[in-house]
């Protein structure tokens, strides 16, 4: 458990990053990546919590995170897998973070591999900003040590309406 002032503190920042106004209604999990995230600023290389199934985000942190960016153009599709240190990272939910604030739509989940797949869809350009996001940047504390892209293509309709973590 942690101390209740380290949560505070930690919830604070998380809502300062996020443009959200305090208090707001943060789920467990977003609670405990937080305080991960604040950890981690002191301490390189510590993990999120795995005690509440890791860092993913609840629907009440993905309601503070700013509305999607709209974008015309060509839609296009692609599945990905991101191998390295990409789990226990609070990976998903950066990603999930990111393509938000792209305006892209998607998925991304772990797997028994110890990857991160998922599939992004949007204006071609914002994929592919996902695209590089996914191959270079990826959360504070995970290394990425290869992106593979498949089943990229063009589109004519979105299948997702948003962007979500799977399980």
């Amino acid at each position: 458990m942690f101390p209740l002032a380290a949560v505070g503190r930690s919830l604070l920042t998380l809502g300062a990053l996020f443009g959200a106004p305090w208090p707001a209604p943060f789920s467990r999990e977003a609670a405990a990546c937080a305080v991960s995230l604040s950890l981690s600023r002191s301490r390189p290389g510590a993990a999120c919590s795995q005690s509440s199934g890791g860092c993913h985000s609840g629907s009440s942190f993905a309601a503070a995170m700013s509305a999607p960016a709209k974008v015309s153009g060509a839609l296009k599709s692609v599945d990905y897998e991101v191998f390295g240190r990409v789990q226990g990272v609070c990976f998903r939910m950066y990603t999930e973070q990111e393509a938000k604030k792209l305006g892209v739509v998607g998925w991304v989940k772990n797997t028994s591999q110890g990857t991160v797949t998922g599939q992004v869809q949007g204006p071609e350009e914002r994929v592919n900003e996902m695209k590089s996001w996914l191959s270079k940047v990826g959360s504070p504390s995970s290394r990425i040590d290869k992106t593979n892209f498949s089943n990229e293509k063009e589109i004519s309709k979105l299948d997702f309406s948003d962007f979500n973590t799977r399980y």
